[in-house]
This record gives C-alpha cells, structure tokens and sequence, in this order.
C-alpha cells in the first residue's frame, strides 16, 4: 500500500515495529504522530492487546490496542518460517528505526538482533526495550505490575496503614516508552552528525528507579526508604487530598503564602498565625491535626465552589476528577486532548512543536492491513 501523505517532522524515518502490548507500541506511536513510518510486525496472531476486550470501539476492536497504535501499517508475520524471517530481515534491512521488546536473546534467533541487523544496514538506529536489562535480569519477565512493585513504587502508593497498592494505569509501561523515543530521537540527531547508527537500550525498572525522582534521592542521601503516606506529600504540608461538604478536592500548597491565602478563603485566617503550622516544616510535622482543622472549614461548601474560590486566591486546588472528568477538564482549558480517527477516538500527542505539529493521520491499522508490501 502507498505510504501516507501526511508530513512531519520525522517524515522519510521509516520504522520496523516488532514491538508488542504497551511501552513499545507507545513509543512508535509518539514517532507515527510525527510523521515517521512506522510498520507494525505483528505475529500471525496479532499484537496481544488486539485480543484484550472488553471494551470495544463502535467497530469493535478492543480500546487497548487503539490507545496506543494509531498512525501505523500493519503486516502479519510468522518468524517462525523461512519466508517470515526474510520478509521481516529485508524491512529491518531497510529501516532507520528498530524497535522491539522481546526478551535479550529472542531477536537473534530470528537473525533480527542488532548485530545482523546492523550488517546490513549500519546506520540503524535499533531500540531494545527490556523488563531488567540484558544482564542478569534477562530472563525476569517484564510486566508493568512486577516493576512496580520490585521496583519501589508500590512501597510509598497506598494508605499507611493498608496494603502496597499499584498505579492505576501501566505507568511504567508508559515512563519506558517515553524514555524510548528519547533514545531514538538522541540517536538519529547523532546519525545526523555522523552518519552511524546505534543501539538504544531501555528497561522498565530503570526507567522507574529514575522517575522515583525524590523518593529515590532521599533514600541514597539518608539511608531510609520512604513509607507510604496515601495521599500525602513527605516534604510539604498541606499537599493532599481533603474532603468538602459533598466531594474531595486536592489541595497543594506550596510556599507560606499559598497557606495564608488557603486560611483567608477557607474562613479560618487564625490557623495561619497558628505556631504549629507557621512554617511548612512545622505543618508536615503535624500534618493529622492541620487536616482536620482545613476540613472543618472545607465542609461547610461543595468542593466545585472552594477549587474556583482557591484558583482565584492563587492556591492550586482542583476537583478529584475521574477519567471522564479530567478530559472534559482539559478540554475546557483549549488543550485539544482528544483526537477522532474514524470510530477511534484517543488521547492527542502531548508534544506541542510550534512549526511541525503532531498530526495523527490514520486510525489503528487493522490486522494484516499492509499485506504484500515491498521493503525496498
């Protein structure tokens, strides 16, 4: 099939996916927006999140698979064949891009790893996106769930007195995916300058070690890892979660200004000049008796009028929204958050470039749509 019309910024970046479920299929799909090609390997029986349904689109493919496959071709492949493994050598032979998510080992028995790879075709820019790394970790399983928890994440989510508790979405996944575009992107800017490719290794564990940000500091530089504190903050204060008269609201203050401000609209300015909370390090060291006193003043009105009143005093405060919400909300700010590909509709990329813009173009592929393609 002829290629899209569509020009962007990555527009003549041909892409060879092998890549299957999330963080991979999200980095090509960052990559499609703008303009690359990107070509779907998909095995005889399709990328595994085609099969994860409920829930439909109006066509019934499974939502999962569409969040994060727009903007691709699709071509089935079987590597196990002879006939499978030329077809997918001769695109690899033929891409700038490389992206697969199998575990270390599985591509070179296809002849698809980066050395064979990059035999025939050394400019490639080839991206590994593993669970533990190709080290000692290669044969552990990469599922976003396992990451977080052996990975820390589930240690400081969660209320202080209840179980670990997950994210509720395949963050990790997502966190990887984003730290493989910014592989590539350095990569082929390097390929710009030199004219040689290289390999991109990323893993999910590191990916989230590295996103721990704060958590992960305080632990190298004190020695004691952080607990879980629900919805609290372990340095600011107040920083949380807090119930209205009909609904929660969050709240995050950040400096003793924002706090006097939140005591002024709340009703309450005496807690401002309260010893106990004169300081942010004060109020983190009572943080149970300072959320009890904002509560009191909280619930004397809806949440919807006190995240108005604080945004307008300069506070950051806003409604615990659910999905539904949260996009509505960002789409009442102009952000443009949703885009309609035919029966899909999905989040638009989050990448604004002023000159050339993310375009999704086409909607998911459906399976094997590219069939008969030549790579060339």
């Amino acid at each position: 099939m002829a290629e899209a019309a569509f020009v962007g910024v990555l527009s003549g970046i041909r892409v060879a996916d092998f890549s299957r479920v999330l963080a991979g299929p999200y980095a090509t799909m960052t990559l499609a927006d703008f303009g690359a090609d990107v070509i779907k390997v998909e095995p005889p029986t399709g990328d595994d999140t085609r099969h994860w349904r409920p829930p439909v689109d109006a066509d019934g493919q499974a939502t999962y698979f569409n969040s994060v496959n727009r903007g691709k071709r699709s071509v089935a492949v079987d590597l196990g064949t002879d006939e499978g493994r030329a077809q997918a050598q001769a695109l690899a032979a033929s891409a700038d891009v490389v992206v697969e998510n199998f575990r270390p080992g599985v591509m070179a028995r296809f002849g698809l790893d980066y050395d064979s790879v990059r035999a025939q075709n050394p400019a490639v820019v080839y991206c590994s996106i593993t669970g533990f790394g190709a080290g000692e970790g290669a044969a552990l399983a990469g599922y976003d769930l396992l990451v977080q928890a052996v990975g820390g994440l589930m240690s400081i989510t969660g209320a202080p007195d209840g179980e670990p508790a997950k994210a509720g979405v395949a963050l990790v996944d997502v966190l990887c995916g984003l730290n493989a575009v910014s592989g590539i992107l350095l990569a082929l800017r390097e390929r710009d300058r030199t004219g040689a490719g290289q390999r991109v290794e990323v893993n999910l564990l590191h990916s989230l070690l590295s996103a721990l940000t704060n958590q992960a500091s305080s632990t190298l530089q004190t020695g004691t890892a952080p607990r879980r504190l629900g919805n609290a903050h372990p340095s600011i204060a107040p920083y949380a979660v807090f119930r209205a008269a009909d609904r929660d609201l969050v709240i995050a203050v950040g400096n003793d200004r924002q706090f006097a401000a939140l005591c002024a609209v709340i009703g309450m300015p005496q807690l401002a000049g309260d010893a106990r909370y004169a300081t942010n390090t004060d109020r983190v060291a009572h943080r149970e008796e300072l959320a009890a006193d904002l509560e009191r003043g909280l619930s004397t009105a809806p949440a919807a009028d006190w995240a108005q009143r604080l945004a307008d005093a300069g506070v950051p405060a806003g409604l615990v929204n659910d999905v539904a919400e949260a996009i509505d909300f960002a789409a009442s700010l102009g952000l443009d958050p949703v885009v309609s590909l035919g029966a899909t509709r999905t989040i638009s990329s989050p990448i604004k470039l002023s000159a050339t813009p993310a375009v999704p173009h086409t909607p998911p592929p459906a399976f094997d749509a590219d069939r008969g393609a030549v790579w060339h």
